[in-house]
């Protein structure tokens, strides 16, 4: 029957990620039946689940193109970048972050907003992240512009001052996050960020007991940059401000003249 209902399924047109979590989900609560007696064995290890989709290479961008994207976005989103880009949250720990989280050192992560992807609805019970000297600086300004908030206000609430829907986001992404791809001429680039394992892992929160996920992840960037001397994350993101800066006080210059 679990055979039938995973083929029914995948002939209908259910996407095998989906069968496959549901074929997940079935065997855990078997399994828990099992377990305490109510079946004599759990069915689902008999069954092969359906393949997954082969993942595409994760490419980290560089903090120029972060930066370009940056360049081409309005302020809200300019900032909601950098949180994504130098913090190294999921959309929905970002969009549900409040004032008080912001701390003196770190960003306290302990809440996320269901926006119908699987890395936005994993919750812990609470992590901290560091909070980078050139984040600190764009979240103060986007504070002042936004008129100086209260403590518990959302730092990107919605225009109606609520916190995003899943629609919200889904337009988000596609207007205003895929245009910032498109206008920063992205072709693909590794991140010298990524390349020391231990200072990646610290910077985003995760316990050490993802570390075989880090590097079954990252592991191809890590390698790649294993003979280049170690380049500060802070340091990076201030080279490439200076970099853009400068290209555009060029540009201008030569427009003028």
């Amino acid at each position: 029957m679990i055979a039938r209902w995973q083929s029914d399924r995948l002939l209908a047109g259910g996407g095998p990620v989906a069968v496959h979590d549901a074929a997940t989900l079935l065997g855990g609560i078997l399994q828990r039946a099992f377990e305490n007696g109510h079946l004599q064995s759990n069915p689902t290890r008999a069954v092969r689940k359906p393949p997954l989709p082969r993942r595409k290479e994760v490419r980290p961008l560089a903090p120029i193109v972060v930066e370009r994207m940056r360049a081409t976005a309005s302020p809200r989103d300019a900032v909601l970048l950098s949180v994504l880009a130098y913090a190294g949250l999921r959309p929905g720990e970002a969009l549900a972050l409040h004032w008080l989280d912001i701390r003196e050192q770190t960003i306290l992560i302990e809440r996320a907003l269901s926006l119908g992807q699987e890395n936005d609805t994993k919750t812990d019970a609470h992590r901290t992240v560091q909070l980078l000297a050139p984040l600190a600086a764009d979240l103060r300004e986007w504070r002042l512009r936004s008129g100086r908030p209260a403590q518990r206000s959302l730092i990107f609430p919605s225009r109606t001052g609520e916190p995003w829907s899943l629609g919200a986001y889904q337009s988000w992404r596609r207007r205003a996050f895929q245009r910032a791809l498109s206008l920063a001429l992205i072709d693909g680039s590794n991140d010298p960020l990524s390349r020391s394992c231990p200072a990646c892992k610290a910077r985003a929160g995760k316990p050490c007991k993802n570390a075989r996920l880090t590097l079954s992840t990252y592991g191809h960037v890590i390698d790649e940059f294993d003979d280049l001397p170690h380049l500060g994350a802070e340091t990076a993101i201030g080279e490439a401000r200076t970099e853009l800066a400068t290209g555009e006080r060029a540009h201008e210059e030569s427009r003028l003249a």
